[in-house]
């Protein structure tokens, strides 16, 4: 009975889904860290303006610690795979691929809970304050940006599944 056929992805596909993985967590973390408002509140003295920020914000500030984070992992990743790329070997072996695919699981599932955090805050600051649009707007842009580096880093997940060595039965 012949072997199964080796199903192995393309380095330079692996290597294109990385780098996209991190333009778009990149890009997420730059929009996050940029996003401020002023507000005008009415109180007692008169007419404030207050500065809104998304350090105010827990789930904010987790969307941006999972992007950074999600960035980290991403660069190194994408180092290994370039290193894939020019040598046609893989950086440490069989055990790196046991790594890349656990890693790509757990930094994945971290970047989903990361924008389901930033939507569901911006869902509920929608509904209490209409004057906050510009920031919720380029909140919800950041959380997108995130959810898109989520789908890029699943999808890197499955081809890291595909390339963990076949052990036989």
């Amino acid at each position: 009975m012949a072997p199964p056929p080796s199903t192995t992805i393309s380095p330079i596909v692996m290597l294109i889904v990385r780098i996209l993985t991190f333009i778009s967590l990149l890009i997420s973390v730059i929009i996050i860290v940029t996003n401020t408002a002023t507000s005008t509140v009415a109180t007692s003295f008169g007419l404030i303006d207050v500065k809104i920020k998304f350090s105010a914000f827990y789930a904010y500030r987790y969307m941006l610690a999972t992007g950074v984070i999600g960035m980290a992992y991403t660069l190194l990743q994408t180092a290994f795979t370039i290193f894939y790329v020019t040598t046609g070997n893989r950086f440490g072996g069989d055990g790196l691929a046991f790594l890349d695919f656990y890693g790509d699981k757990v930094f994945s599932y971290m970047l989903a809970t990361g924008a389901g955090a930033g939507f569901g805050l911006t869902v509920d600051l929608n509904r209490n304050d209409d004057s906050a649009d510009s920031f919720l707007n380029k909140a919800n842009a950041a959380t997108s940006l995130l959810l898109i580096g989520f789908v890029f880093s699943a999808i890197s997940s499955v081809f890291s599944s595909l390339s963990l060595p076949k052990k036989a039965v």
